[in-house]
Formats: C-alpha cells, structure tokens, sequence
C-alpha cells in the first residue's frame, strides 16, 4: 500500500482526545517549584525602587529575583540582526527589568515559592516604585524625527530602514490617467494559542546539565540562545517541546522568561515551572501593528503602472529574536500576483511603548497583501470597474514566469487565471453581484469581498534547510527522530506515512519522535 496521498485518521488525535496530552502543565517532578512574574503597569516609566523584603520573608517562598540582582550578569535577549538594522544600536529585551520599563507587562522581577498561590500571594507584596514618563503609542509618532527616544542611546524611535523596488517612477505616474492614493492601518492583534507560554526548568549539577521543558516552535534556538546568554552557562543544555496547545508563529521566540527561570533553576538546583496566564499572555507579545501610506498611479483600463508604498511597522518596546521578519517580508511581498512595472516600497521599523512583535500566521505577507488589496479595490471603485477585473488585467500572464517582482522577489511558475476562475465559480460571484444591484433599499444589503495574493512557501536561506534521523531497530521498526515538532500539524501521521513508503514497511511500524534537542545535532523549528 501507498501510504502518501491516503486520507488517514491522524495517529496522534486519540490520544490527545481522550486526555492523554503531556504538557508542560502537566509535569510535575519531585521538589518542584513555581514561578509568577511581577511586571510592570506602566507603559513608560523610570524604576525608582524594588522592595522585595515583605515577599521573601512571606511563608513558602524561596526566593524573589529583580533586574538589579541579574544586571550585568544574565544577558539581554537579542533580536535577528539583519542589514535593515545596521547602523543602529538595537535595544535587547532584558530578562527582568532594571532601572526603566518600556510597556505594560514587561516582566520586572520573578517570585519562586512552593506553590503558585504563594508565589501569587508574594508578588502582590513585591513593591514598585515608578516614576511615569510620557509614552508614545503611535507608530506615526515615533516616527516622527522630533519624537523624544524611549531609549535614550538610539538618538531616535526608527530602527529598521527598508526598501525595495524598481523602474521610473517619475515617468510612469507621468504616463498615468489617475492617481489613486490611500492610507491603511493594520491593527495589532494577539495570537492568543489555547495554551499560552509555558517554561519548566530544572538543573542536574550531577550532569552539569540544564533542561528546559517549553512551549516552544523552535527548540534549538532556546538552547543556542541559553548557551550563549547564561552566566557561566551549564556545559549541557537541554530543550524540550513536549505537546504544545498551538504556536501560530508566537512561540518561535526567546523569551525573557526564559532566562529568568533558568537562571534559578541553576541557582536553587530545584525544578521551577511557570504557566502562563491567559493576561499575561495578551500583554507578552503582538503581531501586525502597520500603517501603509499607498499611491498608484493607473490607466483608465486599470493597469496599474506604477506603486509607491511607504510601510511603517509598530515593533514595540524591545527587539525579540524574530521582530525584524515580518516587516521585511511585507516590504517585499506587497507586490502579490500583479505584473506592476515600477515599484518603490519603504518600510519604516520603529519603537513604541507597546510590547515587543514578531510573527503571526504569515509573518508580514498578509500585511502587504492588504495594502496592495484594497488599493486595488480603490482603483476598481475610482474607475467605475469590476474589483475582479482589475486584478485579471494586472496578473501576471503565465508566459511571463519565472517572473521577478518589482520588490525583488522571484517566483518560479504560477497560473493564476484558471485559479481565479474557479474561486469565482464556486463563490458563485456573478449571480451575486447580480443580487447586490437587484437589492432595494429595504432589503440586506449584500458585501462581496475579493482578494487575491500569492503565498511564499519553504522559506529562504537557512530556513531551507531541515535535519531527521531515521533508526531501524533490529525487529525491523522504524524510528524517526526530527526537529519539527507538532502544535496542531498532525506531523506525526504525514511524517510516517513518507517514511513507510520510502522503506516499504507498514506504517504501524513507524514512530515519530520529535522535539528533543538531545536526539539531533541542530534544528531550525515548526514553521508555516
């Protein structure tokens, strides 16, 4: 039997559908400890005193950590540095906070106590305090070059410079019968997974050997990052993803708390977990947050000659390690399945007193889309044409590929036509618009709604790359270690069935293990 391409029940839902998940909830080892953060409820504010001398006398409690105590010694988390980003002295998200917070939720010190509700009870006895600095919550603002920095060594709130594009934009909008202008804000959003971060850490002096059960997308880039941002790191460190309730590109990050908690952990050599709680995680991490200043200058027809698109993007307070994709990928993308001669595309990082961004369910490309889509439909509304054929007279005709994009990308193949068509046909569009003019002023009024974008998939660069070892045991089952593990995918059955039918074996003789940085030498994650 061939196994790939077969609709099969998934092999891991029985399991997780009668209860038998292993979260990081879940684990609950000997001498266990638990961990609730202090943050801050200012967005902008100077840190004048952290008086933890009432929490550490509270009954249970073990130990309370604050960003004095760490300065200098546990490492800031860095962001992806990339070529956008020369030139500027990014700032690094600190583990705990010291001396100023920079958003609501910043994390400014840790309790550890015997159990959660101490733990609870002590942070509320954890006194801070602020003295309020005026915050700048608009990404407009702090773009602005008079806008005062909210980190004084930047000298200004823009730390990421993009551009893409090509061609006489002069001639082209010269050449234009119309000049269609509009300004679009994406608002910010959260993830929310249904299970929020979540970190147990424990250290082992016996093994020298720190292990870190997380939540996590991307395992080995937590124990790289551990490796490097530690004081005197452990010489073996251990990452592992358990089952994760969801990721949607939230949890491919470093995270701050994770290197709080692990520093306990080796400090106390006592187990510390830390769960998450639905608000914190509302206040930890956002995504989107754009503002698209767009102008395209257009025939009567609707060809699209020319675009100039100015991108600013909200990264927050702090850089985490993957804020600087999204913006980039938006720059580059926004051009979609459209044949636009010249383009000229600037995108605009800048900091704000909100919390830190990163990715989220495309990672930039909806962003762009967006922009590009409803300029399209301002163009069809301008000229007096259908919002469909606008876009079959700007896509790109298929003797056209591989077709490089104004904004530098290139695209391999592609046959949009006939895919539009179908989605047409199966929307049922033109009976409906017929309805919508049919429709009188007393009756529901009818909205269609049309977009069409491209979609890049398999990554770039590193991101290409993947590893997996295969093992046959000598009674002929397989075992297959990899380094995607699953937070919804269901990479376990389709994982199988290419190794069963790549050694012609039957499929209940393959396991797929997986999110443990202890089985391969390196990883990239679970991505897309």
């Amino acid at each position: 039997m061939v196994y790939t391409g077969q609709s099969l029940n998934r092999f891991e839902d029985d399991r997780l559908l009668r209860g038998g998940g292993a979260f990081v909830d879940d684990m609950n080892p000997p001498g266990l400890l638990h961990g609730y953060f202090v943050r801050s409820q200012h967005a902008h504010a100077r840190i004048l005193s952290v008086d933890v001398s009432q929490a550490r006398d509270m009954p249970g409690v073990v130990a309370v950590l604050t960003g004095a105590d760490i300065a200098g010694r546990v490492k800031t988390v860095p962001p992806r540095y990339m070529k956008e980003l020369e030139g500027v002295n990014v700032p690094e998200h600190p583990a705990l906070a010291h001396e100023k917070v920079c958003y609501v939720g910043q994390p400014v010190a840790v309790v550890v106590a015997q159990d959660l509700y101490l733990a609870k009870d002590a942070a509320d006895a954890v006194q801070v305090s602020y003295e309020p600095l005026t915050p700048i919550l608009d990404a407009l603002e702090a773009a602005d070059g008079d806008a005062a920095p909210i980190h004084d060594s930047l000298g200004s709130n823009v730390v990421m410079r993009m551009h893409a594009g090509r061609g006489d934009l002069a001639a082209s909008f010269a050449q234009a019968d119309r000049i269609v202008r509009g300004t679009y804000d994406v608002p910010r959003l959260s993830a929310a997974p249904m299970e929020g971060r979540a970190v147990l850490a424990r250290y082992e002096r016996a093994k020298d050997q720190l292990t870190l059960w997380s939540s996590t997308q991307t395992p080995f880039k937590i124990k790289n990052h551990l490796e490097i941002l530690l004081p005197n790191p452990p010489k073996n460190v251990r990452v592992i993803a358990p089952d994760v309730g969801g990721g949607f590109g939230q949890k491919v990050e470093v995270w701050p708390e994770d290197l709080a908690l692990s520093y306990l952990a080796v400090e106390l050599e006592q187990p510390i977990k830390w769960v998450e709680e639905r608000w914190e995680n509302l206040l930890a991490y956002h995504a989107r947050g754009y503002v698209g200043e767009v102008e395209a200058a257009v025939k009567n027809d609707g060809t699209i000659l020319a675009m100039r698109l100015r991108i600013i993007a909200d990264l927050g307070a702090y850089l985490l390690t993957s804020t600087p994709g999204p913006p980039l990928n938006a720059v580059q993308r926004c051009a979609g399945p459209y044949a636009i001669p010249d383009m000229d595309v600037e995108g605009l990082g800048v900091i704000t007193n909100k919390p830190p961004t990163g990715p989220y369910r495309g990672a930039g490309g909806p962003e762009g889309a967006f922009f590009m889509e409803r300029t399209v439909d301002l163009i069809a509304k301008d000229l007096g044409l259908d919002p469909v054929a606008v876009r079959r007279k700007n896509l790109i005709p298929n003797s056209a590929f591989p077709y490089k994009t104004a904004t530098g990308l290139t695209y391999d193949s592609g046959n949009y036509g006939p895919a539009l068509d179908r989605a047409l046909e199966l929307a049922e569009y033109s009976h409906f618009r017929q309805v919508q003019k049919e429709r009188t002023g007393g009756e529901p009024l009818i909205g269609i709604g049309v977009a069409t974008v491209v979609k890049a998939s398999g990554g770039g660069g590193a991101m290409m790359s993947s590893i997996a070892r295969v093992d046959i045991e000598p009674d002929g089952r397989v075992k297959v270690y990899t380094e995607v593990s699953p937070h919804g995918q269901g990479t376990e059955t389709t994982f199988a069935q290419i190794a069963a039918d790549e050694l012609g074996v039957d499929i209940e003789n393959v396991e797929i293990l997986h999110g443990d940085t202890n089985d391969l030498p390196w990883g990239q994650g679970t991505f897309a």
